[in-house]
């Protein structure tokens, strides 16, 4: 087990291959600053590479997961100065990991959290987490894919009431739209996740990460168009130690070891 930690965002290598990443601004319910978002650009980069992490968790802790951005830095902003600021390159540091992510929420998840929530692969919300867009109220529109991931994730009706009106989705309601994967307490929303992130990182590396970037490659590609990369990717896995070790395991009725090879 290894932790990392800078001022706002701590990270920890378990020993079962999943990493902890964890937002920690209580003074500022976690909110998403300049320097949050480079530290998470930052530690979302190593993951990526780091062959020790199959899996990643994401959480602000059990009080709050992101209450938003902090207003502080953009209120009297330029357009050219958010241009310049170039925030899309420290998001897509998310969005490209080819690690599973998982977010672990309780509390707010509003704006630019509720943003970063759904650049994960699944969301384990605890009863007290609450879900919004709320930017409409500012004078302003999400910016960091609160349209596009939302309209995605909820489709088209569901995604214009919460982007237009700002409103506040409760854990239940979120899950009966399709925004969060799992409802639980709050007090097993991060263990719940881990266990999540635990599981995915006993099975073969090769064969996770191909099915998340078929899986969001193939979303926004016409059918035939992801059913012939998904084939390719399938065909693909043919060729890796992982594939022939599972097959022997389930024939020989042991449990496999998978090496992500």
């Amino acid at each position: 087990m290894s932790t990392q930690v800078t001022d706002d965002v701590q990270v920890e290598i378990l020993d079962n291959g999943v990493a902890s990443v964890r937002i920690n601004r209580p003074e500022a319910r976690n909110a998403l600053n300049t320097s949050v978002r480079q530290s998470l650009a930052e530690h979302f980069q190593a993951l990526a590479v780091d062959a020790r992490v199959r899996a990643i968790v994401l959480t602000g802790g059990e009080q709050c997961f992101v209450a938003g951005a902090d207003i502080r830095e953009f209120a009297e902003a330029r357009p050219v100065e958010m241009y310049l600021r170039h925030t899309e390159l420290l998001w897509g540091a998310i969005s490209s990991c080819p690690k599973p992510i998982i977010a672990a929420v309780n509390g707010f998840a509003l704006g630019g959290g509720c943003e970063l929530a759904m650049h994960c692969d699944m969301i384990i919300a605890g009863e007290s987490a609450r879900f919004g867009q709320p930017e409409v109220k500012l004078g302003l529109m999400p910016g960091a894919g609160g349209t596009q991931r939302l309209i995605r994730a909820v489709g088209k009706f569901q995604a214009m009431r919460i982007a237009l009106t700002g409103c506040l989705i409760k854990a239940p309601e979120a899950l009966s739209i399709g925004l969060v994967s799992e409802v639980v307490s709050d007090e097993q929303t991060i263990g719940r996740a881990h266990e999540l992130a635990a599981e995915i990182a006993a099975l073969p590396p090769l064969a996770v990460a191909q099915i998340k970037e078929v899986m969001l490659a193939g979303a926004d590609l016409p059918l035939e168009a992801a059913l012939i990369l998904e084939r390719k990717a399938f065909q693909l896995l043919f060729d890796s130690h992982d594939q022939k070790e599972g097959a022997a395991a389930f024939l020989e009725k042991r449990t496999a070891v998978f090496k992500g090879e």
